[in-house]
């Protein structure tokens, strides 16, 4: 029984545990009156207690606060803001629908929920509401646990959705715990044998599954309704606080595993979308201070994020927001990272033109708590804000967009990529020309969540998204992709190889590119979504990783394996300056050759380019040859000194086990030259090595 109520305190924003109650908190400025709903469990339809907050005496400015003793961690809340339903002046208040705190720790009520019931004005929704808890973050053992503080440049992303990892039946993880944090538990050795060294996690924000046409599910999970939240959907132990425990312990074993964790958080819009969506949260609560309106009718939301709002980062409330959510994560969750979906939204002034200082960035790029983190961008927005190469600060990363389009054009063989080609092998001085910036700032993919797999990427020439209820309309139609010879599944040996031997030369150019790689969950297996470069509503065996695929990949998957060890063992690969282009330099370096030495052939109809990384100080030598032709292309290789010897590490043409070898088993190569087959991928090392395996 809860025995008193008192007026509590303006700060923090949320709901505060104190030894003998909690303080609720709350940020609304136009609402005439606020109700603190109290619940006894997840999945009652109807409050326990109603506390209705007089403005005289529970309201400091535009700050709504109560402190409710004899309460504490797990209980269950949720409010209802009045006010004038006013959409032409801004202002969608609707007392009959129960809301979400915004700093909402975890949240609950998904047995009875409906996206549709929050969505008529004045019809109450509380049965099918969603409601939050209180949060006790200190009360976690975390055994010593600290973020890792990698450096980019010893750093190898793999991008996940922590659902599609372990939901396949064939994952061999715990059937309960399939598709959730504690399923990729299960499955962190997969990941240390891999060679990665940190996961990128699709959001693991709260977000709506229901946000997608009917008889589809939200699968990527970019509808956000809690940032503060673990998504409910990725914990195996469904009680109040099972997620947050749950995403804990992940986070703990991960870093003994020394693998970091960055998080995807999506800023730039909400699950409430636009003028006809629900009313779940912000909505609700301050219409006008979170969302962007559109300037000739407010009654309409600016769409800069293509999924009907657009978050008002530069509301200084929403901006203490992101600035809070994003230290709660760190400090209390313990993450190494985070990647900002749609980053250029983050800029947007409220007639849509870019901020020339956007605060919520510049406070994202000095705040001490996150200054041990990566905090990467993805430099461009869906209304065509791309600003690759000129994003803000100092400390921002960057998705290199280039680096993918780039290299998918020189695989498959298309004209005028070879000095494109180049500039993206160091790390792209072109886009990022910043003299103090490090390579390793730039994020380099060939693939990602949104696009095609690396599988599909040489096996269809177009996207096949009809599974996901849009006329096969959504989805990118620039692909830069090609099918080798057979749209989709082949029996056909020779285009099956072909595909095969360019996948190899993808992976081949990213790991021995400067920068900091990313790879998608399951393209080291040949994981397929049947041609859908869009399946972000296909929560089913299209999406998942198939771990069958082990079995029958084994020659890729050793590959990949192998050329991440390889890779991450070189000094050359960990270089905080772009390599200088020169002959004769004591400083790690790199010089161009075609099939001459030192004549590159950087013309339009050029397809193969060759070039030499040293790193003297480490002894480290290696010749590189990158031939997108057609035909074979003979070589020269660079002299060597007495004693000193090519062997060959890589060669994309030759079946497993000859494709890779490590340095000490790897087969000498006794000619001036070297002969790379037609369409492949040569990794040579200069070394100092006499032993019966290299000769």
């Amino acid at each position: 029984m809860i025995s008193d109520i008192l007026p509590g305190k303006s700060f923090p924003l949320g709901a505060t545990v104190y030894p003998n109650g909690v303080n609720f908190c709350i940020y609304s400025k136009s609402c005439t009156a606020l109700e603190l709903l109290l619940f006894d469990h997840a999945d009652a339809p109807q409050p326990s207690r109603v506390i209705k907050l007089d403005p005289k005496r529970y309201k400091t400015f535009h700050y709504w606060h109560v402190f409710v003793s004899g309460i504490g961690a797990g209980q269950i809340y949720a409010y209802r803001a009045y006010g004038d339903f006013a959409p032409e002046r801004g202002h969608r208040f609707d007392g009959s629908k129960v809301l979400l705190d915004p700093y909402a720790y975890a949240v609950v009520g998904w047995k009875n929920y409906s996206r549709e019931a929050a969505i008529p004005f004045g019809k109450d929704n509380c049965a099918q509401a969603l409601r939050a808890v209180v949060v006790d973050p200190i009360t976690y053992d975390w055994e010593g646990d600290a973020p890792l503080l990698k450096p980019y440049s010893t750093t190898v992303i793999y991008e996940m959705n922590v659902n599609g990892f372990t939901r396949n039946p064939n994952s061999g993880v715990t059937p309960s715990k399939r598709g959730t944090f504690a399923g990729l538990i299960e499955k962190i050795p997969y990941l240390k044998d891999l060679g990665v060294t940190a996961v990128e996690l699709l959001p693991i924000h709260q977000f709506d599954e229901q946000d997608v046409k009917p008889g589809l599910t939200n699968y990527w999970g970019y509808s956000t309704i809690a940032f503060f939240a673990p998504h409910m959907g990725y914990s195996s132990h469904q009680d109040p606080l099972g997620a947050v425990n749950e995403f804990r312990d992940m986070v703990k074993a991960l870093h003994k595993a020394g693998i970091e964790v960055i998080l995807d958080v999506v800023f730039n819009h909400t699950a409430e979308g636009n003028q006809d969506g629900p009313t779940l949260s912000f909505r609700g609560i301050g219409n006008k201070a979170y969302y962007i309106l559109d300037q000739q009718d407010p009654s309409l939301y600016s769409n800069y994020s293509g999924c009907g709002n657009t978050l008002k980062a530069y509301h200084q409330v929403v901006g203490l927001m992101i600035i809070d959510c994003l230290r709660y994560w760190v400090a209390e969750m313990h993450v190494d990272g985070f990647r900002f979906d749609l980053a250029s939204v983050l800029t947007r002034s409220q007639t849509g033109h870019p901020l020339e200082d956007p605060s919520i960035l510049w406070a994202i790029e000095s705040d001490p708590v996150l200054a041990g983190t990566k905090i990467i961008a993805e430099a461009w927005d869906a209304a065509g804000l791309y600003q690759v190469g000129s994003f803000i600060g100092d400390r921002f990363a960057e998705w290199n967009g280039p680096f993918r389009d780039d290299i998918r054009r020189f695989i498959k063989s298309d004209c005028g990529t070879i000095g494109s080609l180049a500039a993206r092998l160091m790390g792209s001085p072109d886009i990022y020309p910043q003299p103090d910036r490090e390579p390793s700032r730039s994020i380099n993919f060939i693939t990602c969540h949104d696009g095609f797999t690396m599988n599909d990427l040489v096996s269809y020439n177009l996207k096949h998204n009809e599974a996901n209820q849009e006329n096969n309309q959504d989805g990118a139609n620039a692909n830069f992709s090609w099918n080798c010879g057979e749209e989709g599944v082949t029996k056909n040996p020779e285009i099956e190889a072909l595909r095969l031997r360019q996948i190899k030369n993808y992976y081949t150019i990213l790991l021995v590119s400067q920068g900091t790689p990313m790879i998608l969950m399951g393209d080291e297996v040949r994981r397929s979504q049947n041609g859908n470069n869009n399946a972000y509503c296909q929560n089913n065996e299209l999406s998942w990783f198939d771990w069958s695929s082990l079995a029958g990949e084994t020659d890729l998957l050793r590959f990949v394996k192998g050329m991440i060890r390889f890779t991450q063992s070189l000094e050359i690969f960990r270089q905080e300056r772009i390599l200088a282009v020169t002959y004769g330099s004591q400083d790690p370096h790199i010089v161009w050759h075609g099939v001459k030495l030192g004549q590159p052939d950087w013309g339009s109809h050029s397809h193969s380019l060759a070039f030499t990384l040293r790193h003297p100080d480490s002894g480290e030598l290696l010749h590189i040859l990158l031939n997108a032709y057609w035909e074979p292309l003979t070589f020269e290789l660079p002299p060597l000194s007495a004693g000193e010897h090519w062997y060959r590490i890589v060669d994309t043409a030759l079946p497993s086990p000859n494709d890779f070898s490590d340095l000490d088993r790897a087969p000498l190569v006794k000619e001036k030259e070297y002969k790379a087959q037609p369409r492949s991928s040569v990794v040579l090392m200069a070394a100092y090595i006499n032993s019966p395996v290299n000769s």
